[in-house]
Formats: structure tokens, sequence, C-alpha cells
């Protein structure tokens, strides 16, 4: 299977999938770790794929999305963005508003907690 193939599998099978460096109980980089904190405060069940396991799926989520870096959050198949675009969304509470659209469980209190204490 080609890392397109298992990339677009992987994308499609779960609701939530963050492409990262490391995974979510070892980030890697900065920039996962800001966007896996986010997650799992808000309590976000999500998929986690380490790009540094793999060459080709590290350059192949790069192409597959047409973004240039890593994380790359997906959520139900669409990409959303990397740690700069989640950062943003949190704050604005347009990621509460994706989830909620998506169909996706996530804790509102904890959403609206991270616009308190960073706000």
């Amino acid at each position: 299977m080609s890392a397109q193939d298992q990339i677009k599998d992987t994308v499609t099978a779960n609701d939530v999938v963050l492409f990262m460096k490391g995974t979510k109980s070892m980030p890697q980089c900065g920039f996962s770790s800001r966007v896996v904190g986010v997650l799992n405060f808000m309590g976000v069940d999500f998929a986690d794929v380490n790009v540094l396991a793999d060459e080709a799926i590290r350059q192949g989520i790069k192409d597959f999305s047409d973004w240039p870096t890593v994380p790359q959050l997906y959520v139900k198949g669409e990409f959303v963005g990397g740690c700069d675009i989640i950062t943003e969304m949190t704050m604005s509470g347009e990621l509460d508003q994706l989830l909620e659209n998506s169909g996706v469980t996530f804790d509102k209190d904890a959403a609206e907690k991270i616009r308190e204490h960073n706000g």
C-alpha cells in the first residue's frame, strides 16, 4: 500500500487524526505538543500518526494536504490546519463549532477555560 493510500485510509477511518512529530503520549516538537495539549485538555479522542517513524508518511502527508509543515489535524476526513491555525481556531471558538458540527465529542467547559486563561 502506498503512503498516500495509508494516509487516506487513516484519515477516513478516524473522526479526528493528528499527523505529528512523535506520539500523543510523547510529542517530539513544540508545535505537535501544543496541538496535543489542546486536544487532550478538551477531551477530544484522536488518532495520532508519528511522521518521524516513516519517511514516506512524513513526506506523503505534506503532499496529501499540500501543506508544508507538521502537525496536521484532520476532522472527519477534512484537513483543518497546523499548529497556528488550531491555536487561532481554539481561541476564537471555531474549533468548538467544527467539532460540534462534525459530531465529535469534546469538553466545552475545558475549551472555555483555554480561552479564559489565554485570552
